[in-house]
């Protein structure tokens, strides 16, 4: 990671510290952000699609996060604000492209948070019983208490992302280790019995697994000295994120072989506990919805503010918009749209998680608007600005892939645009 040394006019680079954000809480909401839900899941469902080869998949997804992290790690470093991409966006592109993308990402996030805190729920369901009913009671406690996590601000809602991170990774290792002692080289053979082809295609399944990069730089300028701890944090939570993906996916194919079921985890904590041990996945789903779900209120309610304050939102939002405060409004706005989400999803009878696919073309677009404003931003010549290239191609590939769920967020850009020529934001590029 470079993206602490990358020069530039003063003017563009905050080092004062001004919000309340260390490195450890900074790795802590980062790594909550990225590592989701999926880790209970995808490695049993890439392993099905691939076989032992699906290790390849998960390997090239690890290298391809190097880039993508350093990239907005580097934007926000150099551009600390709670706007995030749209910031980046509105120095690169202008007023228009920031509104786009901060509107598409803003009403997209209560769109997807209750299909991961609906994972959680389906886990506690199947543990306690109670069915739909157990698992929408479930969902609706984590969106509160997430919320009031971050009613009091990053500074409290950062401390609890420690300690959920740090139980996490505590759970994450042991199921590893207390499995690896069962593993055999027999499970490994034959490595791609479905072809390479299907490498790409277990890709394609994990890449949601590694989304997350962009939510947290909503929440550089809460950093003490973004320019140094911003780097620092994003390679322990790439590290540690990297580790615990690999140990998990390499577990669940040379312990498990053939016999993996639809939650890999469980059955590796029970290769080392016993049976008993199965219950302490529900506890994991909910650690990880909460960890995920709590990275993703804090960095949208301070983009909401940005937005406001920027005029790409009415004025009414941009209260609590500076380092170190809390933008209540916002953050109210996000938790009654994500426990609207949920109500829809109780009346219509919808399964829960289906709604997390809303999200998917807004993460794709931000990839993409990020990593250009990136190439446009960083200096040329350097290696973060090099790495940003191949991040903006990934983008783009991501982008491919996520077809017709892009829809949500053309209407919603359409909207955007119609504000933007309503209010008369349309200024050039800042």
């Amino acid at each position: 990671m470079t993206t602490a040394s990358v020069p530039g006019p003063l003017s563009e680079v905050t080092s004062a510290g001004r919000g309340s954000l260390g490195v450890v809480q900074g790795a802590a909401l980062t790594l909550g952000a990225v590592l989701g839900t999926g880790v209970i899941s995808l490695p049993a469902l890439a392993a099905q699609e691939a076989g032992p080869a699906a290790l390849v998949a998960w390997f090239g997804l690890v290298l391809v996060s190097i880039p993508l992290a350093s990239t907005f790690a580097a934007l926000g470093a150099r551009y600390p604000d709670g706007g995030g991409v749209a910031t980046y966006a509105r120095r690169a592109f202008g007023s228009r492209v920031a509104t786009v993308t901060g509107w598409c990402f803003y009403f997209a996030i209560p769109l997807g948070v209750p299909g991961a805190a609906g994972f959680a729920g389906a886990y506690v369901a199947d543990s306690l019983g109670g069915g739909r009913q157990t698992q929408l009671i479930t969902s609706a406690l984590l969106i509160g208490t997430v919320a009031v996590m971050n009613w009091y601000g990053v500074r409290i809602s950062g401390r609890i992302q420690i300690v959920i991170a740090a139980v996490l990774a505590l759970l994450l290792m042991v199921a590893t280790t207390v499995s690896l002692p069962h593993a055999s080289i027999a499970n490994l053979t034959p490595f791609a019995p479905h072809g390479w082809t299907a490498v790409g295609t277990a890709a394609a399944l994990l890449i949601w697994a590694f989304a997350g990069w962009e939510v947290v730089t909503s929440l550089s300028s809460e950093y003490r000295d973004p320019a140094r701890d911003i780097s620092r944090a994003t390679t322990i939570a790439l590290v540690t994120m990297g580790a615990m993906y690999l140990g998990v996916a390499f577990a669940t194919v040379s312990v498990l072989g053939d016999n993996v079921s639809a939650a890999p985890l469980s059955d590796l904590l029970v290769l080392g506990f016993g049976e008993p041990a199965r219950g302490v996945t529900a506890g994991v789903a909910v650690l990880l919805s909460l960890g995920a779900m709590n990275a993703y209120f804090a960095g949208n309610a301070r983009l909401g503010a940005a937005l406001g304050r920027d005029g790409s939102l009415p004025r009414w939002f941009a209260r609590g918009s500076s380092a170190g405060e809390v933008p209540r409004r916002s953050l109210a706005v996000v938790t009654a749209s994500t426990f609207l989400t949920l109500l829809w999803v109780a009346v219509t009878g919808a399964a829960i998680e289906s709604t997390m696919l809303l999200v998917t073309g807004a993460v794709a677009l931000v990839y993409v608007v990020g990593t250009a404003a990136a190439l446009r931003l960083l200096p040329r010549g350097t290696w973060v600005r090099r790495g940003a290239a191949i991040a903006f191609a990934a983008s783009l590939l991501l982008l491919a892939l996520t077809g017709k769920h892009l829809l949500p967020q053309l209407i919603t850009g359409l909207a955007a645009l119609a504000w933007t020529a309503r209010s008369g934001r349309t200024s050039p590029r800042e």
